[in-house]
């Protein structure tokens, strides 16, 4: 798997290289100064890929005697300008001994070809490792490293197992996971069946087909001239997109937007199991997987079950001992790529939620595992790391366990109950170990041209549509479109660490609609703050692949895909669910026809139930530590 010896072994290699502009960055900057002494460029190289598409490549070297290992960023974002992490983590590489490469996908900025999602990592991305690996100042081992974009097309090459991937960082690579047990997400394009928003935000600013291009040929040092004048980043007119999305239909976002030419209409119209999501970059499970990794997810972040379930499943079906053993997860309270922002000196403050001192040896951890793979001298690594770090919120606290979840957690069910009014906060619902007792159901009128309003949960790339983060519920809870159930004071802590999952069973007058989760903290004061939530349309509630329609006055059982957390309710703090059908704008609203929901422009009013007795026990089935 790990390429040990090549013919040039032991070689040292006097680094000759093309004088070149740096990348762009602020004079000011400390970091940028720090970058440009220790590190020798050869910026503006275009790598020709199999089919002869020329991709647009920087190298960074640090000075003195090679080989190197290589960290490779390939993105399909703008690298004319490097500054932030980015330039943080180009420093790290360099200072610590490795060469530092980012490439644009093709068809992005100054790469040919035409753009798609993902940058076709199985032949683009298995070529430039090929190239890498066989450069004069390379040792012959690459790890690949990013988050989100820069993540996400790391998976399916890893499923390739070219000689060279000798590691990879996948950070926040939700997007990069079309189907892995029971998530069908395809590329975080659903959650339970529906669209979520953020792709045709992101979209919105990415999709370029449509681009000004130079003529090939060109040499590279006229290319270096060309990058000082002309960086080719397309910039948008902002838009507000929360209220942008209240139009229909849905499948018109972009084009009345005035949004360039790209996929986003077409990806729209698709279905979670449609065979084109198996056609392009998306890494599935009936995939083997190649390569150690050292995976960094967030708990507020947009796929944060999907990543949890690809650990698991790389872990546990790798067909190399190596690569299953070589497999390590840190879970943070961030946000969407929000590892390298958390506060040294301060508490991180999730949405509105103050979790405590966060801070994590990022760095460290990260090179401790690279040197492992990539450098001659092993290090204890594999000794000295949990194989899963994790942070547990409410307690603020960092934890570690040999799996997960972790092995000491244990299932805990807890049902829904009412007096018959679980509508809203002042409403009668509870949550107990007793099965419910009370009145048998609790009904709503889910209006889709009235939705309940999103806010918090794990989101990221909308342009604050919808935030992401820790809020207080009430003023959503006091919705009568919201059914709310609370359990009594905890006289002891609850650690919820683990997979949270919810049985439903409900019933509607329309043939399809939406049922969403959310598992809620209710502080001493009455302050009411997120954890996680999840959604399941019910025309899939048999499974991703077929479409069954509920009829009226049927009962229907639902298992919307699990929740995930680490969470301590503290003595006194009250545990609440709530339960609606509609989370918007961050998932795209059920229109309640049964139809298509992205191409109409009529819904229709849904009055739904929620039921709870000895025959229909809806429930929540939490995962605690004891």
């Amino acid at each position: 798997m790990i390429r040990i010896a090549r013919a040039f072994k032991g070689a040292v290699f006097l680094l000759s290289v093309v004088a070149a502009p740096m990348l762009a960055v602020a004079q000011d900057d400390p970091e940028a100064a720090k970058f440009k002494a220790l590190s020798e460029a050869d910026t503006m190289i275009m790598v020709k890929m199999r089919d002869g598409v020329a991709l647009a490549t920087d190298v960074y070297l640090p000075k003195g005697d090679g080989p190197f290992p290589t960290i490779f960023v390939k993105t399909p974002y703008n690298f004319n300008t490097i500054a932030g992490s980015s330039l943080a983590m180009a420093n790290e590489a360099i200072e610590r001994g490795y060469a530092f490469v980012v490439q644009n996908e093709r068809g992005r900025y100054y790469s040919e070809g035409e753009w798609e999602i993902l940058g076709k990592p199985r032949t683009d991305g298995y070529d430039a490792l090929t190239w890498l690996e066989d450069q004069e100042w390379s040792n012959g081992r690459v790890a690949t490293w990013g988050c989100s974009s820069t993540a996400e097309w790391q998976l399916a090459l890893a499923a390739q197992n070219h000689p060279a991937h000798a590691a990879m960082i996948p950070m926040a690579s939700g997007a990069g996971i079309g189907r892995v047990g029971e998530y069908y997400e395809q590329g975080n394009w659903f959650k339970g069946g529906v669209h979520q928003t953020l792709f045709t935000v992101w979209l919105y600013g990415v999709q370029q087909n449509l681009r000004p291009q130079f003529p090939k040929g060109l040499s590279q040092e006229q290319l270096q001239r060309l990058r000082k004048a002309y960086d080719l980043a397309a910039a948008m007119p902002e838009m507000d997109w929360a209220k942008h999305m209240r139009k229909l239909p849905a499948i018109d976002w972009l084009k009345d937007a005035d949004g360039n030419d790209g996929p986003g209409a077409a990806l729209m119209s698709r279905k979670p199991n449609d065979a084109d999501w198996y056609q392009g970059g998306l890494y599935h499970d009936n995939e083997d997987f190649g390569v150690p990794a050292f995976w960094f997810n967030s708990w507020f972040d947009v796929s944060q079950g999907p990543n949890l379930a690809l650990y698991n499943h790389v872990r546990q079906n790798a067909s190399d001992k190596a690569v299953r053993d070589g497999q390590y997860m840190v879970v943070a309270p961030t946000l969407h790529c929000g590892f390298f922002r958390t506060p040294e000196h301060t508490d991180l403050v999730a949405g509105d939620l103050n979790v405590g001192n966060a801070t994590f040896p990022y760095y460290d951890t990260m090179f401790s595992f690279l040197d492992n793979y990539l450098k001659d001298k092993r290090n204890n690594f594999h000794r000295d790391t949990p194989r899963v770090q994790f942070y547990t919120m409410g307690r603020n606290e960092w934890a570690s366990a040999d799996s997960w979840p972790p092995q000491d957690a244990s299932a805990v069910t807890l049902y829904l109950d009412s007096g018959g009014q679980a509508n809203s906060v002042f409403g009668n619902g509870t949550i107990s170990m007793d099965v419910a007792s009370g009145a048998s159901s609790d009904s709503f009128t889910y209006d889709p041209m009235n939705p309940v309003p999103s806010l918090g949960g794990g989101v990221c790339c909308n342009r604050d549509a919808s935030l992401g983060g820790s809020f207080d519920q009430r003023g959503i809870e006091a919705r009568a479109d919201v059914l709310v159930y609370t359990s009594e004071e905890l006289d002891e802590p609850l650690d919820v660490t683990g997979f949270v999952r919810a049985k439903l069973y409900v019933s509607s007058d329309a043939k399809d609609t939406d049922f969403t989760v959310k598992l809620v903290d209710v502080h001493p004061d009455g302050t009411a703050y997120n954890v996680d939530d999840t959604i399941l349309r019910t025309r899939y509630r048999e499974g991703f692949d077929k479409e069954v329609f509920m009829e009226d006055g049927g009962v229907y059982e639902l298992n919307p895909t699990a929740m995930s957390t680490s969470y301590e309710f503290a003595v006194g703090h009250r545990i609440r669910v709530e339960i609606a059908s509609s989370k918007f704008p961050q998932y795209m609203r059920n229109l309640n026809t049964g139809g298509n929901n992205f191409d109409e422009t009529e819904g229709v009013i849904a009055h739904n139930s929620l039921h709870h007795s000895a025959d229909y026990p809806s429930q929540i089935i939490l995962p605690v530590r004891r």
